[in-house]
């Protein structure tokens, strides 16, 4: 199915397959109540808006998501998408320089985008990739991030992915990962996000620490059918705190450009599922 997917999108406009998902989308919410009542609630509760427009609002984030999902398999068939960088220079700087460093993403807008439309000249980049996609879709993905100097470390129950890391970074070399989910772990730091308490996952800031190595996050946000805007900010933290008060001040500052972000792009947010539990 993923095949003919990929085969179709080589020959039919992708705004034809919106169109089509627009009237599939109200069966999808109907039928996928959970992840509703999660986007519904932080409409209604994060941002403040009535009845009536979060429920709009709702509407328009799973169509959204639809169309996020549909622009990664745009990419896998070919199709180009152009980006414009807000804080490149940001990025450039570290590239040009001798270390690694960590870059953090989330599940707001489609990071993954980036790397099917721009190339890592300078220095790879190593992306986390969690077990349990189909083959197809990891072949997919392995076939055009290759080419652009993008690779993936899979995260499959064991700690390999931990030796990967730091061997990735005292090659001088990049790890991307996202910042925004706990995924199983324990191990969580508290924010303050959208007026009240979360957890962010400890892994990426204790291993941008305890490396001592600069950290981006960047988030890649859709703007049309053809183009995403990228946001990349530095996330620092004094050097001369504890190690542990450290990487909560930067779990804080990624929480609080996260939170920008999503103000802007509300519509953008895909974690479905209470985030303030």
């Amino acid at each position: 199915m993923i095949r003919c997917l990929v085969a179709v999108m080589r020959v039919v406009d992708r705004r034809v397959i919106y169109c089509f998902m627009a009237l599939i989308v109200p069966f999808y919410m109907l039928f996928n109540h959970k992840g509703y009542i999660s986007i519904y609630r932080f409409f209604r509760r994060r941002l403040g808006f009535g009845p009536l427009k979060s429920f709009c609002k709702v509407y328009a984030n799973h169509f959204r998501f639809g169309q996020v999902i549909i622009d990664r398999y745009a990419a896998y068939a070919g199709k180009k998408f152009s980006y414009t960088i807000d804080g490149n220079e940001l990025f450039l700087k570290l590239m040009e320089s001798d270390g690694g460093f960590v870059q953090l993403s989330s599940h707001a807008g489609s990071f993954e985008m980036v790397g099917y439309g721009l190339t890592s000249d300078l220095k790879r980049i190593n992306g986390l990739l969690f077990a349990g996609e189909s083959q197809v879709m990891k072949d997919f993905r392995r076939s055009i991030l290759a080419s652009h100097n993008i690779g993936l470390i899979e995260v499959d129950g064991t700690m390999s992915h931990i030796f990967a890391m730091n061997a990735a970074l005292d090659r001088g070399e990049i790890v991307s990962m996202t910042g925004d989910r706990l995924l199983g772990s324990p191990k969580a730091l508290k924010c303050m996000f959208m007026g009240a308490e979360a957890k962010f996952p400890m892994g990426p800031f204790a291993l941008a620490v305890q490396k001592e190595v600069p950290m981006l996050a960047m988030f890649a946000m859709r703007e049309n059918a053809r183009s995403y805007k990228v946001f990349v900010r530095r996330i620092e933290s004094d050097a001369e705190l504890p190690l542990r008060a450290r990487m909560t001040a930067m779990a804080q500052r990624f929480a609080a450009e996260l939170e920008e972000i999503v103000r802007l792009y509300p519509t953008q947010w895909f974690n479905y599922y209470d985030f303030w539990a």
